[in-house]
């Protein structure tokens, strides 16, 4: 651990957390170039840089910036929202399984989506948000009902697990009394994916972490020193019950824009920040890395599902579904060990 001293900022960074970062950084870069030259059109790399550099040709062009870089983007961008979104949530509960896909964030925008797919028919722009505003309602009724001299991580994920069963079965009664096409068209969105993903949903997932990422890097101390309980923050100087609630602000605005934009991908909120945090040895959220690992573990997966079923579109929320599904059942076993060790 080094301290950086400025005459304003103090600072103390783990070389272990930058080599991780880094090393994630580079192996999401590998994965973008092969996402960028593979596939149906495969392409080389000098055609890729010539392309950027604005000498491709139409082929190429097309290639690119209409079919790969804008879904590649997406994905980066959701995963690292996602990712991001776990953190905050696992860290101000002080439980691993805290995630939005776990306590209902997703679901809940899930049924707004659904509603306007089903019941209006209504575009992309409309379903992503009517996916934003359920979301946003969904955790504020989580928020209020898991409130009760201050919210607790244990009673916060309990009453979200059966938030999440009431919009999941809610979801399973809106498509029930949907037409064929609309019923398929909700299906396809509910397991969550990046086919057909373009500029617009990369620009707006974009706008709200250049916002939201800012803010949540900012109250990262103080959500580390909230790890340490209540009555320790608040002797640091932390307003623990109002930094909670800008927190989980926060991480619902992730989860809500990256839901309305690729659909509730699982298990990337959940697995992302655990596999970071362990990766780096950091005792605190480790916000960056988990949303690097985030954007690493989604582009993975789509390059995975693209071109190990080259003739079927598949979601890439199935590829993660299983994996998570898996880490899942790891983590649970894991923490049952320490709890009987304990």
């Amino acid at each position: 651990m080094r301290t950086v001293r400025t005459p304003a900022v103090s600072l103390r960074i783990s070389e272990r957390a930058l080599l991780v970062s880094a090393a994630i950084a580079v192996l999401t870069a590998v994965a973008a170039v092969a996402t960028m030259v593979t596939g149906d059109f495969p392409l080389t790399v000098g055609e890729v840089l010539a392309t950027f550099a604005g000498q491709g040709d139409g082929y190429a062009d097309f290639v690119i910036f209409t079919l790969r870089l804008p879904r590649l983007i997406t994905g980066l961008l959701v995963g690292a929202a996602l990712a991001l979104s776990g953190a905050i949530l696992q860290s101000l509960s002080r439980n691993p399984l805290a995630s939005p896909d776990i306590i209902g964030f997703t679901q809940g925008a899930a049924t707004g989506a659904i509603a306007v797919l089903v019941l209006a028919q209504g575009s992309m722009a409309a379903t992503a948000l009517g996916a934003t505003v359920a979301g946003l309602l969904t955790s504020t009724a989580v928020y209020l009902l898991a409130l009760k001299q201050g919210v607790q991580g244990f009673r916060l994920v309990l009453i979200g697990i059966g938030v999440s069963a009431m919009m999941l079965a809610v979801n399973s009664y809106l498509i029930t009394r949907a037409t064929l096409e609309s019923a398929l068209a909700a299906q396809t969105w509910l397991v969550g994916g990046l086919n057909n993903r373009g500029w617009d949903q990369a620009q707006v997932v974009a706008a709200v972490l250049a916002v939201l990422l800012p803010c949540a890097l900012a109250l990262g101390r103080r959500l580390a020193l909230l790890e340490m309980g209540d009555s320790a923050a608040t002797g640091l100087g932390v307003p623990a019950e109002r930094t909670r609630l800008s927190l989980l602000a926060v991480s619902v605005g992730l989860a809500a824009v990256a839901t309305a934009a690729a659909g509730p991908i699982s298990f990337v909120a959940l697995a992302a920040p655990q596999v970071a945090r362990r990766l780096t040895g950091a005792s605190g959220p480790g916000l960056a890395a988990s949303a690097l690992m985030g954007g690493l573990l989604l582009v993975v997966s789509d390059l995975a599902v693209q071109r190990l079923f080259p003739t079927t579109q598949l979601p890439v929320g199935i590829a993660t579904g299983a994996i998570g599904g898996l880490y899942l059942v790891w983590l649970l076993a894991h923490e049952w060990r320490k709890g009987s060790r304990a």
